[in-house]
C-alpha cells in the first residue's frame, strides 16, 4: 500500500478526535478505577496507555460488503442502494433491529424509500429509535453520525442538519476520507455481493474475496458459467469453469469466502467425483434434486473449490453462527457449525480456514476449535455490533485460551461505508477493554497486553492474508 493511503498514528489521533476519544474511554473520558489488586501500574495510567495505544493503531478490516464509491455516488439508481439520504446508514443492520422492536412493513417501506422527503422521516423512525439505540447496531450508526455530521444524537432537533452533512460527506473521495482519515482502517477485504470477484478501482484499499458460494451451492449457475464461456453438460465441465475463476483471480484474491451456512450446516463431506457426476448432469437437464443428491453436490464442489484456494494460497473465509436480517434464524442448526469446524480443519489440515462473526452466539464451542486445531483463525468481524459486550469477553477468554496469533479483530461487515466508522470506534473500545480487564484481573502483564495491539489490530491479518504480496500484485491489476 502506497504511503499516503496508509494509517498513521498522527493521522489516527486527529481523525478519531475527541468524539473517538470518548467513545472508546466512557463517557467524558474518565473510566472508574477498579480495585488494586496488587499492581505496580495504577489503574489509570494503565487505562490511559491501553487505550492510547489502541487509539493510535491502525486496523485491517477483514470483512466488508461495500460497493464501489461511483456507484454509491451514482445514488438510489443503483441496485444496492435503498436511497441517497441519512436513512441508507440505518438500512443494514440496524433495520433489522427496528422491524424487531416492531416497525410494520409500511412503515420500513417509506423510511427507506428514495421517494420520501428525508425531514420526514425522522417521525417513521422516531417511535422505535429509543429502543433501538443503544444496541451495537444503534450505537454503531450513532458514533457514525456523530462524527460525520457533527451531532449529538439523532433526533428531530438534529434531522436537519443530519441530512445536510450528508449530502456534504457523500462527494468523490469519502472512501478514504470516511475509511483511512476517520475510522483509522489501513485497508479492507471486501466480499462483493453483485459477482464472485470485484474488481475495484481502489484495489489497494478495497481488497477483494472470491466468492465460492456459487461454484457449489446451486451450481451450475449461470453468474459463474456465463463469463466463462465454457458449456457445461458434465461435471469435468464445471471443475474447468472454477478452475477459470481461480486462474483469472486467484492472483489477486486475498481469500476465498462462502457464507453457504444461511442455507444449511458447514458440515461438508469429502465426496469423489463419480458419486456427484450422475447428480450435476441431473440438475443440468432441470430435473430435482432430492436433498441428499443436493448434499452430495455441493458436498464435492465445496472441497474442488477449497482444494483450489489452498493450491492458489488462499485461505477460506465462512460464515458460522449468528444469521443477518430478522424472523428466519434457526439456531438449532446453528449449534452444529463449531463442531462441523473441527471436521473441516482435520479433513484439510494444510488449509487456513477463516470462521466468521465468532459463531455467536456459541463463541466458547470456536475458541476451543482454534485452541485445538493449528489451520483454524477466528475473525471478530460484526461480532462488535451483534453484541458489543460478548464480543469484548470473547477477546477477553480467546487471548488467554487460545494462540494470539490467529485472531482477527475487526470486520466492519457493511454495504455502506460510513457505519464502518461507528463500528469501528466500537471495535477499538471493545480492544482496549478487554486488555485493560485482564491486566487489571491479573492475568497479562501491562507489557504484555501492550504487545499484542499491534498483532491481534493487523499484523495477523497482514500474513495470514499475504497482504505485502497482494499489494504488489494489485499495483498492476489490468482493470484498474
Amino acid at each position: 500500500m502506497t504511503d499516503e493511503h496508509r494509517f498513521s498514528r498522527r493521522t489516527g489521533l486527529k481523525g478519531m478526535g475527541a468524539l473517538g476519544a470518548a467513545a472508546l474511554l466512557g463517557t467524558g473520558g474518565n473510566c472508574a478505577d477498579p480495585p488494586p489488586a496488587g499492581r505496580d501500574v495504577a489503574p489509570s495510567d494503565l487505562r490511559q496507555q491501553i487505550f492510547q495505544k489502541v487509539l493510535a493503531t491502525p486496523l485491517i478490516d477483514t470483512h466488508e460488503h461495500l460497493i464501489e464509491e461511483k456507484d454509491r455516488l451514482a445514488g438510489a439508481a443503483h441496485p444496492m442502494v435503498a436511497c441517497d439520504d441519512w436513512a441508507l446508514l440505518a438500512s443494514h443492520y440496524l433495520r433489522s433491529d427496528l422491524r424487531t422492536a416492531g416497525m410494520p412493513d409500511d412503515v420500513d417501506g417509506r423510511l427507506f424509500s428514495p421517494g420520501v422527503d428525508p425531514i420526514a422521516k425522522w417521525r417513521l423512525i422516531e417511535p422505535y429509535w429509543p429502543a433501538v439505540k443503544n444496541t451495537g447496531y444503534g450505537l454503531a450508526v450513532s458514533l457514525a453520525m456523530g462524527k460525520l455530521y457533527e451531532v449529538d444524537e439523532l433526533s428531530a432537533r438534529t434531522i436537519a442538519k443530519v441530512q445536510q452533512r450528508y449530502e456534504q460527506v457523500r462527494r468523490p473521495g469519502f472512501y478514504r476520507h470516511v475509511l483511512c482519515e476517520l475510522a483509522g482502517i489501513e485497508s479492507c477485504q471486501v466480499n462483493y455481493l453483485q459477482r464472485p470477484f470485484g474488481e475495484s478501482a481502489m484495489p489497494e484499499l478495497l481488497m477483494q474475496d472470491l466468492s465460492i458460494v456459487g461454484m457449489f451451492a446451486g451450481a451450475p449457475s449461470e453468474g459463474f458459467r456465463e463469463p466463462t464461456g465454457i458449456a457445461v453438460a458434465e461435471l469435468s465441465d464445471w471443475h474447468r469453469v472454477i478452475d477459470w475463476w481461480f486462474e483469472r483471480y486467484g492472483r489477486y484474491a486475498v481469500a476465498v469466502k462462502s457464507q453457504n451456512a444461511y442455507s444449511r450446516d458447514i458440515d461438508y463431506e469429502q465426496v469423489p467425483a463419480e458419486r456427484a457426476a450422475g447428480v450435476l448432469q441431473k440438475r443440468v437437464r432441470q430435473q430435482p434434486l432430492s436433498p441428499d443428491e443436493q448434499k452430495t453436490l455441493e458436498d464435492h464442489l465445496f472441497w474442488y473449490a477449497v482444494g483450489k484456494a489452498t493450491e492458489h494460497g488462499l485461505p477460506v473465509k465462512l460464515h458460522t453462527g449468528y444469521y443477518a436480517g430478522h424472523g428466519s434464524m434457526p439456531l438449532s442448526r446453528l449449534i452444529h457449525n463449531a463442531g462441523s469446524a473441527c471436521d473441516l480443519c482435520r479433513a484439510a489440515g494444510d488449509t487456513p480456514f477463516v470462521f466468521m462473526h465468532i459463531d455467536y452466539p456459541y463463541y466458547e464451542e470456536l475458541i476451543a476449535v482454534a485452541k485445538h486445531y493449528a489451520n483454524a483463525h477466528v475473525d471478530m468481524c460484526w461480532a462488535w455490533i451483534i453484541n458489543p459486550v460478548a464480543a469484548k469477553d470473547f477477546l477477553k477468554k480467546y487471548l488467554v485460551t487460545a494462540p494470539a496469533n490467529k485472531i482477527l479483530t475487526f470486520g466492519g461487515d457493511y454495504i455502506p461505508v460510513e457505519p464502518v466508522l461507528g463500528h469501528a470506534i466500537l471495535a477499538r473500545r471493545g480492544i482496549a477493554l478487554a486488555l485493560c480487564e485482564l491486566v487489571e484481573e491479573g492475568w497479562f502483564s501491562l507489557d504484555a497486553a501492550l504487545e499484542l495491539v499491534d498483532p491481534i489490530m493487523h499484523g495477523n491479518a497482514r500474513r495470514i492474508f499475504r497482504l505485502d504480496e497482494k499489494s504488489k500484485a494489485l499495483r498492476d491489476v489490468p482493470w484498474a
